[in-house]
């Protein structure tokens, strides 16, 4: 059964145009040693564009409500359920190169967790160090993927999100080893890059979001995946609607598990 659902999972990769000639050695080894690596020029500037207007127009119309299925967090502006909201999110979470990335993270079925937005408002946006996941033995594998879809420019004033290298492989969680998780770490790296760009880190990797000192928000798209035999975030298929369903391939579908 288990080699059957694996030989599925690459069909369906391959058919999104995900394989293991997609990454790089450097990408590959970047996401083994450091934990993740940042692909650049992946959005255009139209669907920059796209995203940003959809992106302004959901916040409008669900105002105190946005981001409920999920998680609202105090400072920030949150989205979620996007896969519902809007096709042109579709290249988001269906991604080849983010695929593949997660594919080698993750190493073995996965779906998608959720697809959310967060920007940090200004003064606010200042997470402690955290992973997506508890402790880790370190006999198990990775159980999650990450990707942030930068759809404004991450500088180092508006709240770029800090990753510290390798320490997706210690297992540990930043509160259990750390004094304040909430202060700079010494080997943190900023994410600092233009509008367009997608970080695909090991979810395991401790990270958050830092202190938006601008007068501006500072947009992100999450598609966050997990190993198929794990819950996802948001029941993709409790909330799928028909239209959605509809317009989506089958291999979209499997990545959805709807």
């Amino acid at each position: 059964m288990a080699m059957e659902s694996d030989r599925k999972f690459e069909e369906v990769l391959e058919e999104l145009g995900a394989s293991e000639r997609s990454l790089t050695e450097e990408e590959r080894m970047s996401l083994d040693e450091r934990g993740f690596v940042v692909f650049h020029d992946v959005l255009d500037d139209g669907t920059l564009c796209a995203l940003r207007e959809k992106y302004e127009e959901l916040m409008r119309k669900e105002g105190a409500s946005a981001g409920m299925e999920v998680h609202q967090e105090q400072g920030t502006r949150r989205l979620s359920d996007l896969v519902n909201k809007g096709e042109v999110f579709d290249a988001v979470y269906l991604h080849p190169k983010v695929l593949a990335a997660a594919r080698q993270i993750i190493g073995r079925p996965f779906q998608l967790s959720s697809l959310n937005a967060r920007d940090a408002i200004p003064g606010e946006g200042l997470q402690a160090l955290h992973a997506d996941w508890g402790r880790r033995r370190a006999d198990e594998p990775y159980h999650v993927c990450n990707s942030i879809w930068l759809i404004d420019d991450f500088t180092e004033a508006n709240g770029a999100t800090r990753l510290v290298p390798g320490t997706h492989k210690t297992g540990d969680a930043p509160a259990d080893v750390l004094a304040d998780p909430s202060s700079p770490h010494p080997d943190e790296v900023k994410l600092i890059a233009p509008a367009g760009a997608v970080c695909v880190f090991n979810a395991h990797v401790w990270h958050g979001g830092t202190l938006n000192r601008t007068d501006r928000t500072r947009r992100a798209l999450h598609a966050y995946y997990v190993a198929r035999e794990w819950p996802q975030q948001l029941n993709q298929a409790e909330y799928i609607r028909k239209r959605t369903y509809d317009r989506l391939s089958p291999a979209a579908r499997y990545i959805l598990n709807v």
